[in-house]
């Protein structure tokens, strides 16, 4: 506590620092996959995914949030927790094992049933691990857990890119699924040199598994509801139709999840030991709220201007028709950005309750969303996607922050700030390619188009709209030369 902002913000640059070494990772294996490998490969093993998506949720049950939202935990609490989370995943191995055959026979591909059969341990590696990541995130030790992420991800990328290019097939894209959790377990083991004992009854663990289990059950709401479509495509358009949709998906959300992770678990980490400090809390989180989404509108401006340009230069020409799906999802990217950050005030106050109550009503919108879009292929599912959550952003804000410190004001604010400065760069940036476009081949052109983004985007946040200050602030505070607390908090 003493030394709370230091290693929050030290923590934060750098989760932030790798998980864009994460992103570059994540990029270079999606390039070289995607011209080693064909759609229909990914859509196989989407199709799994998408359903053992599910089981993933109940991995740790919610129990590492619990420890690391809790003020103290016993030795004896957290024994109790790994051997908790090793039954959980061990359970859910063995029904992934045992609904492999109903995966295979719902989507009429025999092929599914030995992907799911493996694919199904990596429950047990992920169990094996939660707690040692939970200890770690206690002691706001961020920049270790990004060098043991990067290297589970690095490892994992290798060996797909290896079998892929010895015509292993869609094999290659479950070796690194089934390996990033094993390497990374391995990895937190080393590294705390934590071994639980035994487990304990009567030690305080019905409240953390209440908190665990509301989490839990929150989280399979709301995957449900953002990974339906998927299931949808996959059952009623095919293989290639749910490849298409599931590579466009996953190229725009990769720079949005890489923030969103590492400023998410630093920020529930640290807003959850000021809970009890309304004002510093206040402050801490328009602080990284503002950080947040400040960094996403330039990615969702750059997305939804040059869809055709990336798909053909991170993809290549076969993913040409992914491009019109690419630029549809676009606005989701920037509406998980505004709504994200809501959940780390909420999980960080103990309010999960809340969470899955706005889920519960989010949930349903969403599916009924897909069903509309669904006759009309992946695009017209990526058009309702992107709608339902647009229309939903200010609901949800209003919803999360009644009767918080935080107001639905703070927020809009805060807010108005990076999205007018992205309003200026996207309609500066239009302007600029019909005049050059014609002209270009795909990279030039997206290198260009990207800098006028960027060079107008931060001209008009860090000096039209002022937060220069802020930024700077945050700058020094990283270097180590502290200024007030009161004066960097109130640029935010």
């Amino acid at each position: 506590m003493k030394d709370l902002k230091q290693r929050t913000i030290r923590g934060g640059a750098a989760k932030i620092l790798s998980q864009g070494a994460n992103f570059v990772l994540r990029m270079g294996s999606l390039m070289i996959l995607a011209r080693l490998l064909d759609p229909k490969d990914f859509g196989l093993v989407g199709m799994v995914t998408a359903v053992l998506g599910i089981f993933n949720v109940f991995r740790d049950f919610g129990l590492s949030a619990a420890a690391v939202q809790r003020t103290s935990v016993s030795e004896e609490q957290a024994s109790t927790l790994f051997w908790i989370n090793i039954a959980v995943g061990a359970t859910l191995g063995v029904l992934a094992l045992a609904v492999a055959p109903l995966v295979a026979a719902f989507y009429h591909e025999q092929r599914l049933f030995g992907v799911t059969a493996v694919l199904s341990t990596a429950f047990l590696f992920n169990a094996a691990g939660v707690q040692h990541t939970a200890l770690l995130e206690r002691k706001m030790r961020f920049t270790t857990l990004s060098v043991i992420d990067i290297c589970s991800l690095l490892v994992s990328t290798t060996i797909a890119v290896v079998m892929a290019t010895h015509g292993f097939g869609y094999w290659a894209l479950v070796a690194t699924t089934t390996i990033t959790p094993l390497v990374c377990t391995v990895c937190l083991w080393f590294t705390t040199a934590w071994v639980p004992g035994r487990p304990r009854k009567q030690v305080g663990m019905r409240s953390m598994m209440r908190f665990g289990g509301t989490l839990t059950l929150n989280g399979l709401v709301m995957y449900i509801a953002s990974n339906f479509e998927k299931v949808l495509l996959g059952r009623f358009w095919g293989a290639e139709a749910i490849g298409l949709y599931g590579r466009a998906y996953q190229l725009i959300n990769i720079p949005s999840d890489n923030l969103n992770s590492a400023a998410g678990g630093v920020a529930f980490a640290a807003l959850s030991r000021i809970q009890g400090d309304p004002s510093r809390l206040k402050s801490y989180f328009l602080k990284g709220y503002s950080l947040v989404l400040s960094l996403t509108v330039p990615i969702t401006v750059t997305c939804g201007l040059f869809a055709n340009d990336m798909i053909l230069v991170f993809l290549g020409p076969k993913w040409r028709s992914a491009a019109v799906v690419f630029r549809l999802l676009a606005p989701t990217t920037l509406a998980f950005a505004i709504v994200n950050p809501l959940g780390w005030l909420l999980s960080s106050l103990g309010m999960v309750g809340r969470g899955l109550k706005i889920a519960l009503v989010l949930g349903p919108v969403m599916i009924a969303g897909y069903l509309i879009g669904l006759p009309y292929g992946p695009k017209g599912v990526a058009v309702a996607y992107s709608t339902v959550m647009t229309l939903c952003a200010i609901p949800l804000i209003a919803a999360a922050t009644r009767g918080t410190v935080i107001s639905v004001r703070d927020v809009l604010l805060v807010a108005s700030r990076p999205l007018v400065s992205g309003i200026v760069a996207a309609t500066l940036a239009f302007g600029m390619q019909l005049l050059y476009g014609s002209f270009l081949s795909p990279l030039p052109r997206l290198v260009v188009g990207v800098t006028i983004v960027l060079s107008a985007y931060l001209g008009m946040l860090l000096y039209v709209m002022g937060q220069k200050p802020f930024y700077m602030g945050l700058l020094r505070e990283f270097g180590g030369r502290s200024s007030a607390e009161e004066g960097l908090l109130a640029s935010a």
